[in-house]
């Protein structure tokens, strides 16, 4: 097995599959937000799109598994990372622009903070099989 691929594997599946979940789940709920909701909170709906479109990118590059995926992956992980903390912060200082939950606002709160966990055990899983 090639150092890429190792990301695939044992652990890797469950990492791989909690972020199919969540490109699935932002996407779904953004895309409903932006449609129905959109006046409401335009920058929270946004951002939650990038947030998806983040996730999905963090899902196909772990499961592509290449050396070139793997620095997709750290890229994509790393600014989800940046994106909850910031977003999550930024949540609560301007609490008006986010009425409705979204993947990153309050760190992730409405999503059991799982989206605060996951880029950690994302970066963890990939230094591991480097």
């Amino acid at each position: 097995m090639t150092e890429a691929a190792a990301t695939r594997h044992g652990p890797g599946r469950i990492l791989i599959l909690v972020y199919g979940v969540f490109a699935l789940a932002a996407t779904a709920r953004a895309a409903v937000q932006i449609a129905t909701q959109f006046d409401r909170a335009p920058i929270a709906y946004l951002l939650s799109a990038v947030a998806a479109v983040i996730y999905c990118l963090a899902t196909f590059a772990l499961a592509k598994a290449t050396n070139l995926s793997r620095r997709v992956a750290t890229v994509a992980i790393v600014v989800e990372l940046i994106g909850v903390v910031g977003i999550g912060a930024f949540s609560y200082a301007v609490p008006e622009d986010f009425p409705d939950a979204t993947v990153w606002s309050h760190f992730g709160q409405g999503y059991g903070f799982v989206p605060l966990v996951l880029p950690i055990l994302g970066l963890l899983w990939l230094r591991r099989t480097a």
